[in-house]
């Protein structure tokens, strides 16, 4: 409970004990110092003194604690150090300008003329990712057929095995998902790494193989892919499937 008299407030009901001198009462209840500075327990009126009240202010207070402090180290070039256990100065070489300059430049692939690339080509294999298959369902689409409509020729769709491994994660609300998945006209890659994130495994794949067209509606992963020339991009648009970075001379127009 709390009283307000004055401009001070007061917690009445809480009794703590004060260190006393002379014959003073050892235990004083706050609620008695409410309306004066004056404590009357046993009929004589002895006043209350100033360091009660900041005895009583700072009692709650506790000091906080430093964790984690370290200790103040000495400088390894300090002069107050042996000079066996200083540390050395470092040395700087001087450059000689007619030294040749060597840098890395990061290679191509010989079948990218500028941004086209020659290795795609009827049949095309599609990597297909998770949300594709799941996004496909959803629109009533057929895979195969659809990708043949998209492209005007035959497609092999392309599964890793990290894409099998997040259908079959995410349940028996996507059993029909994983069915298509074990469809036999998938064709199936093995992977080599661990766990079952399937956007860095496509991602590198792409990288490594040119031939690969990816069939994805994530837009971090359609962000990572624009980055890599030469990789088209398969995606889902008014309930057909469209292609990006594709060369005019294949496949359907882009709408």
């Amino acid at each position: 409970m709390l009283l307000n008299t004055g401009s001070t407030l007061y917690l009445s009901l809480l009794s703590i004990s004060i260190p006393t001198t002379g014959k003073c009462a050892e235990n004083v209840s706050i609620f008695d110092c409410v309306t004066s500075n004056r404590i009357d327990t046993r009929g004589k009126g002895r006043k209350f003194h100033t360091n009660r009240w900041s005895q009583i202010e700072t009692m709650g207070k506790q000091k906080t604690r430093k964790f984690a402090a370290m200790k103040r180290m000495i400088n390894l070039k300090d002069h107050r150090i042996k000079e066996k256990d200083r540390a050395k100065a470092k040395e700087k070489k001087k450059k000689d300008p007619s030294e040749l300059k060597e840098r890395e430049v990061t290679k191509y692939p010989s079948c990218l003329f500028f941004q086209y690339n020659t290795q795609l080509g009827p049949p095309y294999h599609v990597l297909v990712d998770t949300n594709f298959i799941n996004f496909s369902i959803k629109a009533k689409l057929d895979i195969v057929q659809s990708m043949m409509d998209c492209l005007y020729a035959k497609c092999i769709p392309c599964i890793t095995d990290c894409v099998m491994a997040e259908i079959e994660k995410l349940g028996m609300k996507y059993r029909v998902a994983l069915r298509i998945a074990k469809d036999p006209r998938f064709e199936r890659l093995p992977c080599t790494h661990k766990g079952t994130y399937a956007d860095d495994c496509l991602v590198q794949r792409v990288t490594q193989h040119k031939c690969y067209i990816l069939a994805t509606v994530d837009r971090d992963l359609k962000r990572r892919i624009r980055k890599i020339p030469g990789v088209p991009i398969m995606y889902i648009s008014n309930h057909r499937y469209n292609i990006e970075r594709m060369p005019d001379d294949y496949g359907a127009p882009r709408f």
